[in-house]
Order: structure tokens, then sequence, then C-alpha cells
């Protein structure tokens, strides 16, 4: 029977695969017994990799927000930009209605020196015609005194007629003086009546003239007075509008006024987020320095387990040739029945089948 030597390690399982027996060893190799590797509980890997994760994603999405806030995406500054816009539109309206109520005051005082000239002149020219109108009515006294002188005259000239025919039915009679010395009286007269009537006709054509013009001046009075009213009227008008653009003039302010209470809203809105954005930042820059902590840590590891499994191999190599050597040895001073059998091959002798079948499925999956 064969025995197991104590020289080349005797029975050594290899731990770091978590099996007994190395896979990958000959049937002649006696298995190096190695350190138990520096592992890595299952708690740390899935921090790791969650750590992992949410480097790979926070600061990912958190760079994303910084980059949307730095290029101006900012729902908040959009609405900002928006209200200044609509700040910037009503100031304008406001300039714009504030020039044309300047206008309009200036157009509405030209107006009214306008409406003061020509009420003065509708003084003067009522002050004219209340002139014009007595001396109408003296003219028309005169001309009633003229015709009632021309009818005296006239039943004067008519007396005179009658006279000279009593004259003329009485020339007979010697006793009376003669005509010519009635008639030169009469004649001189009839001389200055026709005188005082052609003054008066001409003094009645004046009246006439001064009437046509009187009344030409009336009608251009009644012009400039009605053209008067319009412009009174167009004033009414200028103040309806004046009035109604002062009622819109304090409603875009009361409108002004609730913008500049949204815009400092807004303002103070923005300063929170700009510092709950530099409380980001910080956390981010945080987070990144942590991960990359991780990182160089999770680098450092794998640097150590890499060159620890060197050291394994190397390990094993060395324990692999010193048992080969050792068994030689051992092998070339004794006997065939006191040979040396390797470890392996005597472990699987002994092996139930269950364990053999597991093992193989294992150099199976291994492979």
């Amino acid at each position: 029977m064969a025995e197991i030597s104590g020289d080349g390690g005797g029975f050594l399982p290899e731990v770091s695969n978590g099996r007994g027996v190395d896979s990958q060893a000959t049937p002649t190799q006696i298995t190096a017994p190695s350190p138990t590797p520096l592992t890595v509980s299952g708690s740390f890997k899935e921090g790791k990799s969650s750590s992992r994760r949410r480097t790979s994603v926070r600061p990912s999405m958190d760079a994303d927000d910084f980059l949307n806030l730095l290029h101006g995406s900012d729902p908040v500054k959009v609405e900002l930009n928006r209200l200044e816009n609509e700040v910037r539109d009503k100031d304008r309206e406001l300039g714009e209605a504030q020039a044309k109520i300047k206008a309009l005051k200036l157009s509405e005082r030209l107006r009214e020196k306008a409406v003061e000239e020509l009420t003065d002149e509708l003084s003067r020219v009522e002050e004219k015609l209340k002139l014009t109108e007595s001396l109408l009515e003296s003219k028309n006294l005169e001309i009633k005194k003229i015709n009632d002188e021309k009818k005296a005259s006239m039943a004067a000239q008519f007396a005179a007629e009658a006279t000279l025919r009593r004259v003329h039915a009485a020339q007979k009679d010697d006793d009376m003086p003669p005509i010519e010395a009635i008639l030169a009286p009469l004649e001189a007269e009839l001389k200055l009546a026709r005188q005082e009537i052609a003054k008066l006709q001409d003094d009645n054509k004046a009246l006439d003239r001064l009437t046509k013009s009187k009344e030409a001046a009336l009608i251009d009075a009644e012009r400039t007075v009605q053209s008067a009213l319009a412009k009174a009227s167009m004033v009414d008008d200028l103040q309806n509008k004046n009035q109604e653009l002062m009622k819109q003039i304090e409603i875009c302010q009361e409108e002004n006024k609730i913008l500049d209470k949204m815009h400092r809203q807004k303002v103070a809105e923005v300063e929170k987020l700009t510092q709950t954005v530099r409380e980001l930042e910080e956390a981010v820059l945080a987070g990144g320095a942590a991960a990359n902590a991780v990182r160089d840590y999770q680098r450092k590891v794998q640097e150590m387990n890499e060159e620890r499994k060197t050291l394994d191999r190397e390990l094993a190599r060395a324990k692999v040739t010193a048992n080969r050597v050792a068994v030689v040895v051992a092998n070339e001073w004794k006997d065939a029945n006191d040979k040396v059998m390797p470890v392996k091959q005597w472990l699987e002798e002994r092996r139930p089948p269950i364990i053999k079948q597991y093992s193989r499925r294992e150099k199976k999956a291994s492979k």
C-alpha cells in the first residue's frame, strides 16, 4: 500500500479557488500550499459596484444640470428673460404714451391759445357788430328823417305846383305880383331840396355799402365761430383721449409695478438657485474627489491583487518544482512498493463517485 510522504509537503490543499484540490495540477505533482488571498467581501463589492454606478450616473447628471445652467436653458432664467423683455416693452410703451401725451398737451395748449385768440377776435367782432348796428340804427333814423323830409318836400312841390296853377289861372288879375318873383324862391328851395336828396341818396348808398361789408364781416365771424366750435369739439375729443391715455398709463404703471414685484421675486429665486447650484457644485466637486479617491484605492487594490497573484504563481511554481525534486530523490532511494504516490492520485482513489463527478464538472467548467 502506498504511503504519503511528509517530505513533499503531504496533503496540502489549495484554498485560493475555494476547492480542496487544484484542478490544473498534474497527477505526478503534489499541490503546493498557498497563502489565502486578500479577498474582498461581498458588501464591499456591492458598495464598490454601487459607488461605481453612482459615480458613473450622478456626476453625469449633475454635470448635465450644471451645463444646462451654464448654457442658460434654466426655465427660471428663461422666465426672467421673458419678464425683462415684457418690462422693456412696457417701458417702451410707457415712453411712447408719454411722448403722445406731451404732443397732445402741446397741441392742446396751441388749441387753447387759438381758442383764446378766436374768442378775442369774436369779442372784437361782436363789439364792431354792436357799433355797426348802432350806426345802422342811427342811419335808419336818418333815412327815415330824409324820407319824411322828402315827403315834405314833395308835398311842398305839389303845393308849389298847385300855387303855380293858381297863378296861371289868375294871370288875368293885374293886382297880383309877377310869376317870376314868386317862382324864384320856390326854385331855390327846390334846388336845395334836390341837393339834400342827392346827399341823402349818396349817404344811403354808403350805408348800403357799409351794411354789405358788415354782413360779409358777420358771415366771416360766423365761419370763424363755427371753426372755433369745431376746434372746441376737437379739444373735447382730445381731452377725452387724454383721459383714456392717462387711464392706460395708470394701468401700465400698475402692470409695471406687478412686473417689478415678479422680477424681484424671480431675482430672489435666482439667487436661491445660484446658492443651491454653488452648493451642488461643491457637492459635485466633493463627490468627484471622493470618487477619485475610491478609484485610486480600487486601482491600488487591483495592483496589489495582481502582484499577489503573480507572487502566488511564482510560489506555486517554486513549490511544485521542489516537490518534484523531493519525489524524484525519494523514489531513487526507495523500492517500488515504498515509492511516493502523488497526493492527487491518492485522493482520487479514496473519493466517492459523487465527489468525483463534481470534480469532473468543475474541471469541465474551468476548461
